[in-house]
């Protein structure tokens, strides 16, 4: 776990420490932008840009992020982008900017209404779906939805072979499978971490570990990015030591995240 998390020397500048670009959120959910920006830098990007209708709310949260369209310069090392968004109500212009990241080489973290653009990428992929998702894309692949309550393992480790990407099938059990490799289960989340925009909160901390961790496997970054999300979401809610814990919300957790990574680099 503590491998994913890297800290600082001297020789870091705010590049090195890992470059995130989210291209997330919409006018119905502004707050999923918000919350993966405040995610991403608090599992320790070193520079953050944001693309999306959310801007405004974005910077009014966090002003250090940098927004507007990338000019090429900024040398990210992954991708967030769906998280907040409606496949169903995306525009052509949309739709064709994120054809454009998923056909690149940097890897991409894609959430919600970017699923249903996977099949054709060529980037190297993170597909974090909770179980309706993943049902929808085993339909657009021609696979039997019905087998994934039974089989959850078999069924995402099947779409992960299918698509040539890792796959995360959120939930109290966490999976991550990747072609060829044996799926993680990872499962330390308390009960409370289920409520709205925890989701949005898990791909900040992904694609901030990802872009800092470019040499190491991306399953093995997703299970320490999950654990990692989990563990905040323990200390932010208080069940930690056999107490119950009380209720929380995604931005709670995302603020828990330095106190969670100091924890494990100590």
């Amino acid at each position: 776990m503590a491998t994913a998390l890297r800290v600082p020397t001297a020789a870091d500048d705010k590049y090195s420490r890992g470059v995130v670009a989210l291209r997330t959120g919409s006018a119905d959910y502004p707050g999923a932008a918000v919350l993966g920006v405040e995610a991403a830098w608090r599992s320790g990007a070193g520079y953050v840009r944001y693309i999306g209708g959310a801007a405004d709310a974005v910077l009014a949260r966090r002003p250090e992020t940098v927004a507007g369209a990338d000019l090429g310069r900024t040398r990210i090392g992954a991708w967030v982008i769906g998280s907040g968004t409606d496949a169903a109500h995306r525009s052509d212009n949309e739709t064709d900017a994120l054809q454009k990241i998923l056909a690149g080489s940097v890897p991409v973290v894609v959430d919600a209404g970017a699923l249903d653009l996977v099949a054709e990428a060529a980037a190297p992929r993170l597909l974090t779906p909770h179980a309706g998702e993943l049902a929808r894309l085993c339909t657009r692949l021609g696979m039997n939805a019905d087998r994934l309550e039974a089989d959850r393992a078999g069924i995402v480790s099947e779409v992960a072979e299918k698509l040539g990407a890792t796959v995360l099938l959120k939930g109290a059990t966490t999976l991550i499978a990747a072609p060829g490799a044996q799926l993680i289960a990872v499962s330390n989340a308390p009960s409370w971490l289920a409520t709205a925009g925890t989701g949005d909160v898990l791909g900040g901390v992904l694609g901030a570990l990802i872009a800092a961790n470019p040499q190491h496997p991306i399953d093995e970054t997703a299970a320490a990015g999950v654990w990692l999300h989990a563990h905040a979401a323990r200390l932010a809610s208080g069940a930690v030591d056999g107490a119950p814990g009380h209720p929380i919300v995604a931005l709670d957790v995302a603020e828990a995240l330095p106190l969670a990574i100091a924890e494990l680099l100590a």
